[in-house]
């Protein structure tokens, strides 16, 4: 693109600098050694690793991915490696010295076991920041910790003052005008680096005419949708948690986001950074080189050079 140079996508959460602002959702293309080292070195602006529980997950029978034309249905059930191994992968990843920021997704299954997880990742080497996700629709028998504003508390209650990272949280998306601001009036307490809006939205259900079935296996085919179906939930939660949140908390976008305008409109909506997920399923890595290039290309068409020129500054009727 000419000139594109003068158009920087840089971004900061917290004090981690990006070079790019575009990212992987934890859970897309990120759990295994092979797809770490790819996001390492593609187009993205950082890593994020599968949500990890402290023991190895198998996760969810299958089928529990489904692609639509709209977007996509899931119940994964946390299938990751352990937090061992997305521990020890910083150390590899550090030495690849790719420039790129590290971010470790817990997902523990308890108070417990996200005290456990935060305090060992604490410890390992080239962790720049840890998501907390508060928010994983798809454990059968288990509840959302983000709909349980007093369990909210009680978990960053344990785990902010163990932090030695930028510490995030990833919610569910929220409905409700009172529950954004309950929510934010929560997260505003304490040392928090950044919130992740939103995770899918739970218990979808999407069905085959034909064979007259669902079409994922768990919870008899409801899942967490994602994609085109969740976008402008997602950007409602994102501008919401932009207007309450105090301004050192960043906002990271994700839903829906398979063009750089849906990036562009994530930016303007709040998004300090912004997370691809089922359109990194379809496309792969080099989803992000796309996605950046219509990025820049919107901004130098209105006339913005950096991020900072348009963010968070949607106009209203």
């Amino acid at each position: 693109m000419e000139n594109s140079t003068t158009v920087s996508l840089s971004t900061q959460i917290g004090r981690v600098a990006l070079p790019v602002c575009l990212y992987n959702a934890s859970g897309a293309r990120c759990t295994t050694a092979q797809d770490l080292l790819a996001l390492a070195q593609s187009g993205a602006g950082a890593v994020l690793s599968k949500s990890s529980t402290m023991q190895f997950r198998e996760g969810n029978p299958a089928p529990r991915y489904y692609e639509t034309t709209l977007g996509s249905i899931n119940s994964m059930g946390l299938p990751n490696l352990g937090h061992e191994f997305y521990g020890q992968h910083a150390q590899v990843h550090a030495a690849l010295q790719s420039g790129k920021p590290y971010i470790v997704s817990v997902s523990g299954l308890s108070l417990e076991e996200n005290v456990s997880l935060i305090g060992f990742y604490n410890e390992a080497a080239g962790i720049d920041a840890i998501e907390l996700n508060l928010s994983c629709p798809n454990l059968p028998g288990k509840p959302q910790t983000g709909y349980d504003f007093e369990q909210v508390q009680h978990v960053l209650d344990a785990v902010c003052p163990l932090a030695k990272q930028p510490l995030g949280v990833k919610l569910p998306p929220y409905f409700d005008i009172v529950h954004f601001e309950q929510m934010a009036a929560i997260l505003n307490r304490y040392p928090l680096a950044f919130v992740t809006c939103i995770n899918s939205v739970g218990n979808g259900l999407v069905i085959d005419a034909h064979t007259e079935t669902v079409v994922i296996k768990p919870k008899n085919g409801f899942g967490g949708l994602g994609g085109d179906y969740v976008k402008p939930t997602a950007l409602a939660n994102v501008h919401a948690f932009y207007r309450l949140l105090r301004p050192e908390i960043g906002v990271i976008g994700c839903g829906g986001v398979k063009t750089g305008q849906d990036a562009f409109e994530h930016i303007l909506c709040g998004a300090v950074a912004v997370q691809i997920g089922t359109q990194l399923m379809r496309e792969d890595m080099p989803v992000f080189a796309r996605i950046a290039y219509e990025l820049q290309t919107i901004m130098q068409q209105k006339g913005y050079t950096r991020l900072e020129d348009f963010r968070g500054k949607l106009r209203y009727l």
